[in-house]
């Protein structure tokens, strides 16, 4: 009888120990996950040798990141194409036309992290999977994170061909390179 009760107890011992590490596991990866408060999503391309401005909407992310852990960190964003805009409605109407974004067919930009590394002081660089109208490629996008209080800062900036998105085609006018900016807040 003595033996039994030792046994039972054990056993409650083993699940306590296990509720007890879930718990608490699972705090750490609700606490990890952050809620966006404020993004600026903008992109620079110069047309007839002019530099045309643009900015694009609706950031969605799931992002983990903690400067101790970079192994851990995760990116996950999305962007609503439709929100696009240079101020310029005739330009707006044709980026979103199927001859470049396709909005219709294709609504969302993604990008996903694959490896983040840090570089020095708050710089980072990150390997991120970018897709655009169902078209992945990987850049690499330097960025600088800042910590305030529960609030943390990202500014990244970086550089892709839009033909490699199937984002137009080959003009005399139109710059291949387009400069796409960064800038996010995030609530642990």
């Amino acid at each position: 009888m003595i033996l039994k009760r030792y046994s039972l107890f054990g056993k409650m011992k083993k699940g306590l120990v296990f509720l007890i590490v879930c718990i608490l596991f699972s705090t750490y990866f609700v606490c990890a996950q952050s809620t966006v408060t404020h993004s600026a999503i903008t992109f620079k391309v110069k047309n007839m040798g002019i530099g045309v401005d643009g900015s694009v909407g609706g950031l969605q992310a799931t992002i983990q990141f903690n400067p101790k852990n970079l192994a851990a960190a995760s990116f996950d964003a999305s962007v609503d194409v439709k929100t696009l805009t240079t101020d310029n409605a005739m330009r707006d109407d044709h980026l979103k036309s199927d001859e470049f974004f396709d909005v219709p067919h294709y609504p969302k930009i993604l990008l996903k992290s694959i490896a983040i590394k840090h570089k020095s002081g708050n710089k980072y660089t990150g390997e991120f999977n970018l897709t655009i109208k169902n078209k992945t490629r990987t850049v690499e996008i330097p960025f600088t994170y800042t910590a305030k209080g529960d609030l943390g800062e990202f500014n990244g900036s970086f550089g892709i061909n839009r033909l490699d998105y199937g984002l137009g085609d080959t003009s005399l006018t139109l710059s291949n390179e387009v400069t796409i900016s960064i800038d996010a807040e995030i609530r642990d």
